[in-house]
């Protein structure tokens, strides 16, 4: 087990906008864009990753403790938001991370912009059609969410969010329709040059496993890390098989 490293909060603004950024460990620059909810705390995932990065988790804007820009209507702004935010930091050779919502933010910002992007890793990630339909998050409890994100929910962090309907009206407006895709991303994902490690939980309830399929198939050279015993989570289920995948492969995508 890896020992608990020190991690800040702090507030950066960018594009006009203030955001609140988890920071912790040291080395590589690894930005990780969370999914439908912020993160409230520093979890266990992001302290076996900063053992090996210098680890950076922003609330995107419109989420957790970040301000709602007038600004901010579609997936496609928050990724020209993360351009602005790797230059505001000086950031190179970063290794871009996304679960679910973020990896379809970071999907979007790859296309765009490699420049300073050693490596992408999409967990979980939307952005892709379907193969196989799993639960509506829009149309389902709290409750039944929660359930259906984890094999074993006791190893959820502690639901005691206090930015829940503010990430969850934001997650509406830039996804609701279509339901967590963009029709035009599968057309041009295959133009992706960077290394790529497609990541899920062989559980997932919400975006099932066969999406790792997708992605792998329209991104040249993508490499494929399906975690056992883990749902929509596996970075939070599963943080040292996680950490030590994501190391292992970054390493290797070294230019």
């Amino acid at each position: 087990m890896t020992s608990v490293l020190a991690a800040n909060r702090t507030t950066l603004t960018v594009e006009g906008t203030q955001v609140s950024v988890l920071r912790g460990g040291s080395g590589t620059p690894l930005l990780f864009l969370h999914g439908s909810e912020a993160f409230t705390e520093w979890l266990p995932f992001m302290n076996e990753l900063a053992a090996h990065f210098d680890v950076i988790v922003p609330d995107h804007p419109g989420f957790g403790r970040s301000e709602t820009p007038a600004w901010l209507d579609c997936i496609g702004d928050l990724a020209h938001f993360y351009r602005a935010f790797i230059e505001a930091l000086g950031l190179h050779d970063v290794v871009l991370a996304g679960h679910g919502l973020g990896g379809w933010i970071a999907c979007e910002l790859a296309l765009r912009d490699t420049r300073e992007l050693r490596s992408l890793v999409l967990v979980d990630s939307a952005g892709l059609p379907l193969l196989e339909d799993g639960i509506d998050t829009f149309m389902s409890s709290v409750d039944e969410l929660r359930s259906a994100s984890y094999v074993d929910v006791r190893r959820a962090p502690d639901p005691g969010n206090p930015n829940l309907a503010k990430d969850a009206l934001m997650t509406a407006r830039v996804a609701w329709t279509p339901r967590f895709y963009d029709p035009q991303l599968a057309k041009w994902l295959h133009r992706l040059r960077l290394p790529a490690l497609i990541v899920w939980g062989a559980q997932d309830n919400i975006f099932p496993a066969r999406q790792a399929e997708a992605f792998a198939a329209t991104i040249p050279g993508a490499q494929s890390l399906v975690i056992p015993n883990a749902g929509h989570l596996p970075h939070v289920e599963q943080p040292q098989t996680f950490a030590a995948g994501v190391a292992a492969f970054a390493q290797g995508a070294r230019p």
